[in-house]
């Protein structure tokens, strides 16, 4: 490495809602942050058309444009935003240790505190049909885009208990709800697989999966294929709902932070804190739970005001351990 590495107070890893107001309230603390974008930069919603349920729009709003303005913001305050992929760490252990990141897979920089904000990728079926309509009735969070779809016939695929929770959240305001489970059998716990089964607009199919998503600029209908006898079926629906998981964006981080067997990483109780000194998680990374924006923007202001924390007792501590000078006496 080079003597000359550039050395910064805040470095925020990825550029969704959480890192953008982790990014946010670390500038206005001075502390300023730089943050690198990642592969997608603005994460998840910059594939969503219209945003109806982060507070503060209340005529909705365009993905993207509210990425582009939590950037604006972001960048009013101080926040230096770099495209770039972090492609490799090396944290320090030590309380008030410095950590090293590689940008591209050439360039290392120097961070006192980081703030790790990477989210989590939705697990899609693979289809050249899903990807064509994503955004045009293909969706991963029946919670953010079910709405859109009030009063409709719409499908969704999978058996644990995020298919089930989103099926009965879609049978509240949706006229039918398909629900494809690959298996014969359901993965989610029994309480909500009786919830599902209790719902009566709700068609349960075991053994069927996607042979095809219907349609050309937006979701028209579904083919599906009983895998135990070959027998498809095509029906109508204007929304489509995949629900068979997301994989944190954690890989770089295996090494060194704690996480649990899926890969999101865990955090020390209401805290955004790691099991790395200096080192803190916010939004979908460490949340598999909610994966709200709103939600992803609390704890991004979470981690800010606990590296904030964090670099004060460093520096409160730095402070006490100098040698103290006495005055010269006549």
């Amino acid at each position: 490495m080079s003597d000359n590495i550039e050395r910064i107070k805040c470095l925020i890893i990825g550029s969704g809602p959480a890192g953008y107001t982790a990014a946010i309230y670390a500038a206005r603390a001075d502390m300023k942050p730089v943050m690198y974008t990642g592969m997608e930069p603005g994460g998840q919603l910059t594939t969503t058309t219209e945003v109806d349920n982060f507070p503060g729009y209340p005529q909705g709003i365009d993905g993207p444009k509210m990425m582009m303005d939590l950037q604006e913001q972001a960048e009013r305050f101080g926040t230096e935003v770099r495209i770039g992929m972090i492609t490799e760490v090396e944290f320090s252990k030590e309380v008030g240790g410095i950590h090293k990141a590689c940008v591209d897979n050439s360039k290392w920089i120097e961070a006192e505190s980081i703030i790790i904000s990477t989210g989590a990728t939705a697990k899609y079926l693979g289809l050249p049909s899903e990807q064509k309509l994503r955004g045009g009735g293909v969706s991963a969070c029946a919670v953010c885009d079910g709405f859109f779809y009030k009063g409709q016939d719409v499908a969704i695929v999978g058996g644990g208990d995020t298919a089930a929770e989103e099926a009965t959240y879609l049978a509240n305001i949706c006229n039918k709800v398909t629900m494809l489970v690959r298996k014969d059998y359901m993965k989610a716990s029994k309480a909500m697989q009786h919830r599902v089964e209790n719902t009566k607009n709700i068609d349960l199919r075991y053994n069927t999966e996607v042979d095809e998503i219907l349609g050309e600029q937006v979701v028209e209908g579904l083919r599906m294929v009983n895998n135990q006898t070959g027998e498809k079926e095509e029906i109508d629906i204007t929304g489509f709902f995949v629900a068979i998981g997301h994989k944190p964006n954690t890989d770089i981080f295996k090494d060194w932070i704690t996480m649990d067997d899926t890969g999101y990483i865990i955090t020390e109780g209401k805290s955004t804190k790691t099991n790395i000194p200096g080192v803190f998680a916010s939004g979908d990374v460490q949340d598999k739970i909610y994966r709200q924006a709103v939600t992803a923007a609390g704890t991004g202001c979470m981690a800010a005001l606990d590296a904030e924390r964090y670099l004060a007792e460093i520096e409160t501590e730095e402070d006490i351990q100098k040698p103290q000078t006495r005055p010269e006496t006549v």
